[in-house]
């Protein structure tokens, strides 16, 4: 019996036609994975550092100061989640990692979306290679549209003034759960 083995990630760089819909704020680029499946802003001087898990670093490592992870999900269409909590997920998700020494975490913040369920907390802990150092994970769940998104943002304390605005920005333009037919035209918007 032969098993069916996942496509290999192929990058592909299109041009993008004079009308398309995509639009990012000055300084930002717009990340958009399986056709819609998720996306959200980043800086624009970012890159994939890996595609499995998706992996933004803002620099080459390791003289990276922070990187974004990305995992995502379908589930099954049709199924009320309200029965499984996502603040259980979350909180579920951020315990017991055994790599680092975990010295505190953030209540959970659930944001006001009327479109997706979103929620997130900080981690803050000693990375385990550049010891003594302190580094935060903001971890974020977002449910909605038959799909779960889970993004952890890494970075160093001493660099949370510069990054904060980077995870600002990543959950305020996070969409999860779209189709985009031609991403050199973007979204249709009517």
């Amino acid at each position: 019996m032969t098993k069916n083995k996942p496509k290999p990630f192929k990058s592909q760089t299109l041009k993008l036609k004079e009308n398309h819909s995509w639009k990012a704020p000055a300084g930002f680029k717009i990340v958009v994975l399986d056709r819609g499946a998720v996306s959200f802003n980043i800086p624009e001087k970012w890159f994939v550092a890996k595609t499995e898990p998706f992996e933004m670093h803002n620099a080459a490592p390791p003289n990276d100061d922070a990187r974004l992870s990305v995992t995502f999900f379908r589930t099954q269409p049709g199924i009320d989640w309200t029965g499984l909590p996502i603040n259980a997920l979350l909180e579920q998700s951020m315990k017991g990692v055994s790599d680092r020494d975990t010295l505190s975490i953030t209540p959970i913040t659930r944001l006001p979306r009327t479109d997706i369920e979103v929620v997130w907390a900080e981690s803050r802990f000693i990375d385990p290679v550049e010891k003594p150092r302190e580094a935060f994970t903001r971890v974020t769940l977002a449910r909605g549209f038959d799909m779960h998104a889970l993004i952890s943002f890494d970075y160093w304390v001493n660099q949370a003034v510069k990054f904060r605005p980077v995870w600002d920005e990543v959950i305020r333009s996070l969409q999860i759960g779209r189709v985009i037919a031609d991403p050199t035209k973007g979204e249709i918007l009517h």
